[in-house]
């Protein structure tokens, strides 16, 4: 039994599902899910699974035959509907969120949404709106903006496709203080963010280097000796190795590492 990567909704990462199917990339199949029956498509089958990103309620159900197809097909059409009278509906309720997209289940029992929030969000009116006009279950599922940017696709200012579209799932969370590691703070948040408006993925590449490096330098605001004076260390640059001292006269040094004490 193989294990093949799976990608049921356009704003969520892949996830892994067993396979006794001769599968590969590109094809759909149809999956039972919490939700009802979903198309998903194929992104990768391998051998063996590390089971970490393994659903508990995803189970393969069949390859997509013709008529699967062609009910994929018709709800297609009304994703666009469904998806723009959820915007006109947000706009009248005057609600801080944006509608990214949209799913039916393909027993036609549901309707996902997926939307975007700075916040905590009540869309009961909406959802009693939503549930009028397409007489169905209806789910609203809230995503990050690195979500919405992998549903869109792009290249970031290196001219690279975005590392949240290459790399899938296998990203860490990316935090401030990786910025910080890397001495990046002061270049202001526009030049370190992404397309996505968060810190830019990539940050996460060197960040356990940087954090094996600062371990041998001292923290800044330390005090620590340089030829018998005492200094507070302001700056560190872990790439070419200076510290920058403030000693006790108020002047300022650049001092290599081992050059103190």
């Amino acid at each position: 039994m193989k294990t093949a990567q799976v990608k049921i909704h356009s704003w969520e990462n892949p996830v892994e599902i067993k396979a006794d199917l001769e599968l590969q990339k590109g094809d759909i199949i149809i999956v039972e899910t919490g939700d009802g029956h979903a198309e998903a498509a194929i992104v990768s089958v391998v051998r063996d699974s590390s089971q970490k990103n393994m659903p508990s309620s995803l189970k393969l159900l069949r390859k997509a035959n013709l008529n699967d197809i062609k009910t994929i097909r018709a709800y297609r059409k009304k994703i666009a509907e469904a998806v723009e009278f959820s915007r006109k509906e947000v706009k009248r309720m005057n609600l801080s969120m944006k509608i990214l997209d949209a799913d039916y289940s393909l027993d036609g029992g549901g309707i996902v949404f997926a939307f975007i929030a700075d916040g905590r969000i009540d869309f009961r009116e909406l959802v009693k709106s939503l549930s009028r006009k397409f007489q169905r279950s209806i789910r609203l599922h809230q995503v990050g903006a690195r979500d919405e940017s992998r549903q869109k696709g792009g290249y970031g200012i290196c001219g690279r496709e975005l590392c949240c579209v290459r790399f899938k799932n296998n990203l860490p969370s990316i935090s401030s203080e990786m910025a910080k590691n890397q001495q990046i703070v002061h270049r202001g948040s526009e030049r370190i963010s992404g397309v996505c408006g968060r810190l830019m993925c990539c940050l996460a590449f060197e960040d356990e280097q940087y954090r094996e490096l600062l371990k041998k330098y001292p923290s800044s605001g330390e005090s620590v000796s340089y030829k018998e004076k005492k200094g507070i260390v302001r700056e560190i640059n872990v790439l070419n190795g200076d510290i920058k001292l403030e000693l006790d006269n108020k002047s300022i040094l650049m001092v290599k590492l081992d050059e103190i004490e």
